[in-house]
C-alpha cells in the first residue's frame, strides 16, 4: 500500500465526527430561520447578491460552493483505486445501488409523491422543480460524510477509501449523463449546457484543483495540519449558502410551511431503501461486516453539497429544485447515524450467516 493510501485511510478511520458535523440537522435549521428572517429584513441585500452573476453563475454561490467541495476533496486518494481488487463483492454492491438503483428508485418516488400523492399539497408551478432537485440529490454517492459513518460503524477503511475514489472517478463521467435521462424520463426539460458547466464547474475543476492542493500538501509533509486547518470551510460555507438560499426562497416557504416535511418523506424513504438493499445483498454473497457496513452507508448518502451546486446552477436559487436539495442535507445526519446504529446492532445477525 502506497504511503498516500496509508495517510488516507489512517484519516478515515481515526478522524472524530466533529461538532459541527454532529449537530448539522441543527445547524442547518437556525439558517432556514435567519435565512428567512433576513430575507425578509433586507430584500435589498439579497437581490443585489442574486445578481451578481457570470455567465448565468451566481459568483457569491459559485465561490462558496469551491470552499464546501474541494477541501473534500483533497481528502480523497485515488492512487487508491487499486485497492478495490480486495473486495470486489462489496465494490459490486455498492456501484449496483449507487448508480444503477438510487438514482431510478429517487426518481420514481419523485413522481409518486410529488407529482401524484402530495401533488395538490405543494405548489403546482414547481413540482417539476421538486422532482429535478430530488434527482439531482441521488445522481451522486457521498464523498466526505462516509468516512465519517464508516469509522463510527467499524468499516474497513480501506474499502472505504478505495469505494470512495472509484465513485468520483465515476461521477465525473456518468453524474450528467444520469441527471439528462431522468430529467427527460420525467418530462423535464434539460438545460444540457448548463448542466455539462455545472460538472466542469463543480466536479471536474473542484478535483483537479483539490488533487493538486493534496500533492503539495503530501510532498511538504503538511498534510495532516492542513486537514486540522480546512476541517471547518466546508461546513462553514454549506451553512452560508444555506442562509443565502432560504433568503430567497423565505417568502415561498412561509406560504407553504409544510412543503419542507412534503419533500422529506421521500427522501427518507430512498435512503433507508438502499441502505437495507446494499446491507442485504453484501450479506448474500457474503462479504464481511467490516464492508457490509460502509457498503450500506455509501449506498444510501448523497453528495448533497453538489446537488445543492447543480440546483442553484441549473434551475436558480428560487427554485423547488434548490429547496428539495436542501432538504436532504436537513435530514442526512440524523437519518445516517440511525442507519450506523442499525448496522452495528444487527452485527451479530449479519455474522451468523456467514459462518453457516
Amino acid at each position: 500500500m502506497t504511503i498516500q493510501c496509508e495517510v488516507a485511510a489512517k484519516e478515515a478511520s481515526g478522524a472524530p465526527i466533529s461538532f459541527f458535523e454532529r449537530y448539522l440537522t441543527v445547524w442547518v435549521f437556525l439558517c432556514i430561520v435567519s435565512g428567512i428572517a433576513l430575507g425578509q429584513m433586507a430584500p435589498s441585500i439579497f437581490q443585489f447578491l442574486g445578481k451578481m452573476e457570470f455567465a448565468q453563475v451566481n459568483i457569491p454561490v459559485g465561490l462558496l460552493i469551491w470552499v464546501m467541495i474541494i477541501p473534500m476533496l483533497v481528502k480523497v486518494d485515488f492512487g487508491a483505486l487499486h485497492e478495490v481488487r480486495r473486495h470486489v463483492k462489496g465494490i459490486g454492491v455498492t456501484l449496483f445501488v449507487n448508480w444503477l438503483v438510487k438514482p431510478f428508485s429517487m426518481a420514481f418516488l419523485g413522481w409518486l409523491f410529488v407529482r401524484h400523492l402530495f401533488a395538490h399539497l405543494l405548489p403546482s408551478d414547481q413540482l417539476d422543480s421538486y422532482i429535478a432537485g430530488l434527482i439531482l440529490l441521488a445522481a451522486a454517492p457521498c464523498t466526505a460524510m462516509v468516512f465519517v459513518w464508516s469509522r463510527l460503524s467499524n468499516g474497513d477503511p480501506l474499502f472505504t477509501l478505495s469505494q470512495v475514489a472509484l465513485n468520483d472517478t465515476i461521477m465525473v463521467f456518468a453524474f450528467a449523463p444520469i441527471v439528462g435521462l431522468l430529467l427527460g424520463i420525467s418530462s423535464i426539460a434539460v438545460p444540457w449546457n448548463t448542466l455539462i458547466a455545472s460538472v466542469l464547474l463543480y466536479i471536474v475543476i473542484p478535483v483537479i484543483l483539490s488533487q493538486l492542493w493534496r500533492k503539495k500538501l503530501l510532498s511538504d509533509g503538511d498534510f495532516d495540519e492542513a486537514m486540522h486547518r480546512i476541517a471547518p470551510w466546508s461546513i462553514s460555507a454549506l451553512l452560508l449558502t444555506l442562509v443565502l438560499l432560504f433568503a430567497f426562497q423565505g417568502e415561498a416557504i412561509l406560504k407553504q410551511p409544510m412543503v419542507i416535511a412534503l419533500l422529506a418523506v421521500p427522501i427518507l424513504i430512498q435512503v433507508l431503501f438502499n441502505s437495507a438493499l446494499a446491507y442485504g445483498l453484501n450479506r448474500i454473497v457474503k462479504e464481511k461486516h467490516s464492508v457490509a457496513c460502509p457498503s450500506a452507508l455509501i449506498g444510501a448518502s448523497n453528495f448533497f453539497e453538489l446537488a445543492v451546486a447543480a440546483a442553484i446552477g441549473l434551475f436558480g436559487f428560487k427554485s423547488g429544485a434548490a429547496l428539495a436539495t436542501v432538504v436532504g442535507v436537513l435530514i442526512e445526519v440524523p437519518v445516517m447515524l440511525f442507519v450506523v446504529r442499525m448496522v452495528n446492532r444487527s452485527k451479530s445477525w449479519y455474522e451468523a450467516s456467514l459462518s453457516q
